[in-house]
Order: C-alpha cells, then sequence, then structure tokens
C-alpha cells in the first residue's frame, strides 16, 4: 500500500442551507483542486438535497494537513452552519498529527488488507 489517506465524509444538510451548501461545495472544489497533493475530490447529493457524501483523496498526511488547514481557516465556519456531521470513516495511513486534527469529527479507521487502486 501507500502514504495516501483518504475519507468518505456523510453530512446531514440543514434544511435553510442547501443553496449556501451549495455554494460552498462549488468554492471548496475550485480551491481544492490547486492544492497538489489533492488527488480526488468529489461531492455528492441525495435527490432531496438532505445528504452529502464528501470522497477525498490525498497523496500522503502533509498533503492532508495542508487542506485542513486551508479548509478550517477559510470555509470551516461556513461548512458547519450549513451541515451537520454524521459519519467519517478514514481510509489509508494518517499520521497521529492528521488523527489528532480529526478526532474532532470521532473517526472510524479502517485499514487496506487487499486490492489495489490504478
Amino acid at each position: 500500500m501507500d502514504d495516501g489517506v483518504s475519507w468518505l465524509y456523510e453530512l446531514a444538510v440543514k434544511p435553510d442551507q442547501l443553496d449556501n451548501f451549495r455554494t460552498l461545495m462549488v468554492e471548496l472544489v475550485d480551491s481544492t483542486r490547486t492544492e497538489p497533493g489533492a488527488l480526488g475530490y468529489e461531492w455528492s447529493l441525495s435527490d432531496d438535497g438532505s445528504v452529502a457524501h464528501v470522497s477525498e483523496r490525498y497523496a500522503d498526511s502533509a498533503a492532508t494537513l495542508t487542506h485542513l488547514a486551508k479548509f478550517r481557516e477559510t470555509y470551516g465556519q461556513r461548512f458547519h452552519e450549513a451541515v451537520e456531521p454524521s459519519r467519517l470513516v478514514v481510509y489509508g495511513t494518517p499520521s497521529e498529527q492528521v488523527r489528532d486534527a480529526l478526532k474532532a469529527s470521532s473517526p472510524a479507521y479502517m485499514s487496506a488488507f487487499a486490492g489495489f487502486t490504478r
């Protein structure tokens, strides 16, 4: 396996925040696209707009920490005004610093034991 870190984050979109959340999603995608260590960043929204999934993949823990710092500084407040986090599942080999940065979200950690990525 490699040093990559990825996760799937499930969020409940607050009923009166869907338009704000959609705007924020576009901003976050545009911003994250410029981060060299960001390998994948996809947002999905349920048909009724009440649940969102965020799939993120980073080259390593350093890239993950860079993203998390920028996210918290620039978007964190608006993000938490628009959603209620439901579940965070983290994959890969996050460093202790990444684990510490994510601990407020009470993540579940999954360890790879077989497979491949192309």
